[in-house]
């Protein structure tokens, strides 16, 4: 169904955690949750923007804490866990009536595309969801380095990181009442305050290639439509005026 509403960003690349999609129960997929992310997605399709989506794996997975497991076999636990979610995430775009794609940075052509960037970007061209899985396919890098990096190479507008909280803080907003929240911050204050947005990697290739990323609440689902469309939703971090 196409809509009357002019998105502000044409092509996106969402990243959402796999915390996320797990809801209340912390471990696992909660299809109730996934579901309301992904009518928010579809709307952003129906008004004419082009998605693309990275998912992280942490509600399966979480391969730092693997006590006494080599880092490199626990972060491809990590990635396989991310395919997981990317598959689900699919499953449910398509019950809602969106064309999907899911490519993998590592190959498992039995479930999923290779990532091929020139195809990813003709998938978009086309309509269609495109969900990237398995990180960057290398260990020692997070999913938020994927998201950045995914998000220069399909050429995004923007990279919107979905939280769960409202935006960026000076300091812990769960811990410290009085903590102050930024409507718009750079990637040099982000790394040269250590604000935890997302890890150095991922930051500084942001800042390098002048990718402007908007941080907000996942909590309510409608936000990535609302962010879509120019509403004033979470924190802006960009370099572009700095």
């Amino acid at each position: 169904m196409e809509s009357n509403i002019n998105p502000k960003f044409k092509r996106v690349l969402v990243k959402i955690s796999g915390e996320a999609l797990a809801g209340e129960q912390k471990t696992g997929l909660d299809r109730s949750i996934i579901t309301e992310i992904c009518t928010s997605v579809k709307k952003c399709v129906d008004a004419g923007a082009q998605i693309a989506l990275v998912v992280g794996g942490g509600n399966f997975w979480r391969g730092r804490s693997s006590e006494g497991m080599d880092r490199v076999r626990a972060d491809h636990i990590g990635m396989l866990a991310t395919a997981m979610n990317a598959l689900a995430v699919a499953d449910v775009l398509e019950h809602l009536g969106c064309e999907v794609r899911v490519q993998t940075a590592i190959t498992m052509r039995e479930v999923a595309e290779p990532y091929i960037r020139n195809r990813a970007v003709r998938h978009l061209e086309k309509g269609r969801v495109v969900i990237f899985g398995c990180g960057t396919g290398n260990p020692m890098f997070s999913t938020d380095t994927a998201a950045a990096l995914r998000a220069i190479e399909i050429n995004a507008d923007v990279l919107l990181k979905a939280t769960l909280v409202d935006g960026v803080y000076d300091k812990d907003p769960h811990k410290f009442p009085d903590a102050k929240k930024y409507d718009v911050l750079t990637f040099t204050q982000v790394m040269s305050e250590d604000l935890g947005v997302m890890d150095s990697n991922a930051a500084a290739l942001c800042r390098e290639h002048k990718m402007d990323m908007l941080v907000f609440d996942l909590s309510r689902p409608d936000n990535i439509y609302d962010a879509i469309i120019g509403e004033n939703v979470g924190t802006l971090v960009t370099e572009k005026n700095a």
